[in-house]
């Protein structure tokens, strides 16, 4: 349940990559959710496989969402504040599927970089409340220039491109600007 790694598996698939290749992307793309999992477990007060249920559905909105909630958070809240989206989600690209096969190639192709702009909408807030968030952006952006235009790089298929400029740039961003710990207000030795 994720548009990005929807988005990136597909133009892979189209472009004719491995499937390792569509695998790793798509890994390194989601990767955030395993830490916004862990984040938001601090949250809720479910069980095995209720929170293996949970997992599914956890998407960036969806933790936006929960972690404003009040602690601690009901599977059945989860499971209502997970529904909205999926149906969303779902009957969104069913129509959207449906739809552009209707309309001329023209308003196809301009269609195509909606998501970049819902990417840029999402980040271009934090990056100006951030200069760390700002720099790790454009380290992104400088190295998936290099890797389009320099010699060389420009050999490197675009799933490989994604990995590495993901991972460069979220690492040394992660070096140089780390994010200090924050008391969990439990105990010392006592989870929350």
């Amino acid at each position: 349940l994720t548009s990005a790694g929807q988005f990136a598996g597909l133009e892979l698939i189209l472009a004719g990559a491995p499937l390792l290749e569509i695998a790793i992307t798509t890994l390194v793309i989601n990767i955030r959710y395993t830490l916004m999992s862990l984040s938001l477990s601090q949250k809720v007060r479910l069980n095995g496989w209720q929170r293996a249920i949970i997992s599914f559905g956890n998407t960036d909105e969806v933790f936006a969402v929960a972690m404003q909630a009040e602690n601690p958070l009901s599977f059945s809240y989860m499971l209502g504040l997970i529904a909205t989206p999926y149906l969303g989600w779902t009957v969104g690209t069913l129509l959207g599927g449906t739809v552009t096969s209707l309309l001329p190639l023209s308003l196809r192709s301009a269609l195509g970089i909606a998501i970049y702009g819902m990417f840029i909408a999402i980040v271009v807030p934090v990056a100006k409340q951030s200069r760390a968030v700002l720099g790790v952006v454009a380290l992104a952006v400088a190295l998936s220039c290099a890797m389009h235009w320099l010699p060389v790089l420009n050999t490197v298929s675009s799933g490989f491109s994604i990995i590495l400029c993901t991972v460069l740039a979220a690492g040394l961003g992660a070096l140089a600007a780390p994010v200090p710990d924050e008391p969990s207000g439990a105990p010392d030795g006592e989870v929350a």
